[in-house]
């Protein structure tokens, strides 16, 4: 495969994350666990907490944009890392159990389209829906999301916490934690409560559905200093698996585990909704991507050394 690297930087023009949007089908049942309009301030009065939880993380980075030939054709295509691992913690421990490393070419399917393979590793070649920055950015979320789930297969966890959404991860001891909020889920009505939650407070359980996949979810908020009404909000979701006072029984002890692992702002700029566990798996995780600037070269290496013919209309990526 003949092949160019793009002397642009790689993080040029990244596609928002595809973990932000949902499917425009979605609907949200708001009087699960009370009536719309007895919606509290939730308070989880319990001692069951998890003793071993498995936190769940991955990390991706673009190393570097290429141009491949396909036949007549110039396309486009992205060469990325991905990297996930796990963190078991105990009331007195925490260890990185696996990590698992991946590198991809991502670029429109194609019969020119190979792995390419540097002194630094192969770069599998995973076929995208098309070369538009968000069919090509999907297409590496979803190659991290699948190496999330590949290291969180065998655990002895009682609880298994993955930062972000539970898209594609379909165990009925996970729970999906999110840290920003960028959907408004919720009424005007319910959502004005997210403003007066206490620390480790939360609101009642509510129903997501849409394209296949239903969740239970509630908003919580972590102790720490309050900058603005939703300083401290995360929220959760869950399988709707089982009957709801078992999900309700369920939120309680997750809303009473996860203070316990919220960062301090002198010790971290998302605190605290960057829990400790997974900030420390996500520093070890980027160390483990290897070095951009050596791959780049890894990659260069490798390429087509005459440049590739593009006609008058192609001009570099944007």
């Amino acid at each position: 495969m003949r092949f160019a690297v793009e002397a642009w930087s790689p993080d040029y023009g990244v596609a928002a994350d595809p973990a932000q949007f949902e499917p425009a089908d979605m609907t949200v049942d708001v009087g699960i666990e009370a009536a719309p309009d007895d919606w509290e301030a939730l308070t989880s009065n319990t001692d069951l907490v998890p003793n071993r939880i498995l936190f769940v993380d991955g990390v991706r980075r673009i190393d570097a944009r290429i141009w491949f030939d396909d036949g007549d054709n110039t396309r486009v295509g992205v060469c990325a890392s991905v990297a996930a691992g796990t963190v078991t913690c105990t009331p007195t421990t925490a260890t990185v159990d696996h990590v698992k490393v991946e590198r991809g070419f991502f670029a429109p399917a194609s019969p020119a389209a190979k792995p390419i393979v540097t002194r630094h590793g192969t770069y599998k070649y995973y076929p995208t829906a098309s070369d538009t920055p968000e069919d090509l950015y999907l297409a590496i979320h979803e190659q991290m999301t699948a190496t999330e789930v590949a290291v969180a297969q065998v655990h002895d966890a009682d609880l298994v916490v993955y930062d972000g959404p539970l898209r594609g991860r379909h165990d009925p001891l996970a729970v999906g934690y999110i840290k920003t909020q960028h959907v408004q889920y919720l009424p005007d009505q319910q959502q004005r409560l997210l403003r007066v939650l206490g620390d480790g407070q939360r609101t009642p359980i509510f129903l997501i559905g849409g394209s296949g996949f239903t969740r239970y979810s509630w908003y919580q908020r972590l102790p720490g200093p309050r900058t603005q009404p939703l300083a401290g909000i995360i929220r959760c979701e869950t399988a709707a698996i089982g009957a709801v006072p078992n999900a309700i029984t369920r939120a309680n002890i997750i809303a009473a585990t996860l203070p316990r692992y919220a960062s301090q702002p002198h010790k971290d700029a998302r605190a605290p909704q960057n829990l400790y566990p997974i900030a420390g798996l996500e520093n070890h995780l980027r160390h483990r991507l290897g070095d951009q600037q050596v791959l780049d070269r890894a990659l260069r290496r490798v390429a087509t050394p005459r440049p590739l013919t593009l006609s008058a209309t192609e001009g570099p990526m944007t």
